[in-house]
């Protein structure tokens, strides 16, 4: 397979992802918590990056400066997905497909639609699918271009049918507007979020998704109200889980998942903590992010 038109590098944390702790937290608490990029000297980086995730089970092709660069978030938003999944899914703005194809590299019998409004985001989505080291996943991975928001007919027409998936994952623009934003127009269009932003995501959320069919959604706890009230009728048996940075940290992450049409009352889930003494991440939080078992154990 012909190597993709663009500037990649293989990061240090590639080369070592059959030893590695799992990636790197921020201490921006609005950022995307991010794997360690590395370098190497025959590779220079320009254009983008050539990530290993799941301990180099799949590869990401990030934009390396001005887009939305995947990283703990998404794999933790992945692992709320139940072990063996096997019915479509589908991964509302993928960016460059990091959750949606986390996914499918741990739930095997699953089959995934990557949903990117972005053009610059989306090339990077098929760049990563033509990757020759993600080609035990493409057939079970597709890419639509299309803006998450539309509704009725337009939705139909972009190709996301009523009641035509499984479950549906969502990584949406969580920063307040008032918060610190990126100079770059594509990272602060995948960072900062719009009003009335998780009322359209979860009002399409619940068209495309089936009757007793599943939800996850990570977002900081700022937002879970917000995500409630926009939740409605339309999604019950909701379970928060709090991400923590260490065991006496506020939590600076919320995943919820929630079942289509059920009646039943929120569950305040057990925490992860993803460090424990030092930068070291914990045992359950590296199993999280590999990809070797679910958030909520099942």
């Amino acid at each position: 397979m012909p190597r993709p038109k663009c500037c990649l590098r293989m990061p240090a944390s590639a080369k070592k992802y059959a030893k590695a702790d799992g990636p790197t937290m921020s201490a921006d608490p609005h950022a995307e918590l991010q794997p360690d990029p590395g370098t190497t000297p025959d590779e220079p980086a320009i254009d983008s990056t050539l990530d290993a995730f799941h301990r180099g089970d799949f590869w990401l092709v990030q934009p390396a400066r001005s887009g939305h660069r995947a990283g703990v978030d998404a794999m933790m938003l992945a692992a709320a997905v139940p072990d063996g999944f096997p019915g479509r899914l589908v991964d509302f703005g993928a960016g460059s497909g990091a959750a949606g194809l986390a996914v499918a590299s741990r739930c095997k019998d699953s089959r995934v639609v990557l949903v990117e409004r972005e053009p610059e985001m989306a090339a990077f989505a098929r760049m990563t699918l033509a990757h020759p080291g993600n080609s035990h996943l493409v057939e079970r991975v597709a890419l639509l271009e299309a803006d998450v928001t539309l509704s009725g007919k337009a939705r139909v027409f972009a190709g996301m049918p009523d009641a035509s998936f499984d479950f549906a994952i969502m990584n949406p623009p969580f920063n307040l507007a008032g918060d610190r934003a990126s100079p770059h127009a594509l990272r602060r269009s995948a960072h900062v979020m719009d009003n009335g932003l998780f009322e359209s995501w979860l009002r399409s959320a619940a068209a495309v998704v089936k009757p007793r069919g599943g939800l996850a959604i990570i977002a900081r706890p700022v937002s879970l109200g917000l995500i409630l009230a926009a939740l409605g009728a339309r999604f019950g048996a909701a379970q928060v889980v709090p991400i923590h940075p260490r065991a006496d940290q506020p939590a600076i992450r919320v995943i919820l998942r929630a079942v289509r049409g059920s009646r039943a009352p929120l569950s305040l889930m057990p925490p992860l903590v993803l460090h424990g003494s030092g930068d070291t991440f914990t045992e359950r939080a590296i199993a999280i992010t590999n990809g070797r078992t679910s958030l909520f154990a099942d």
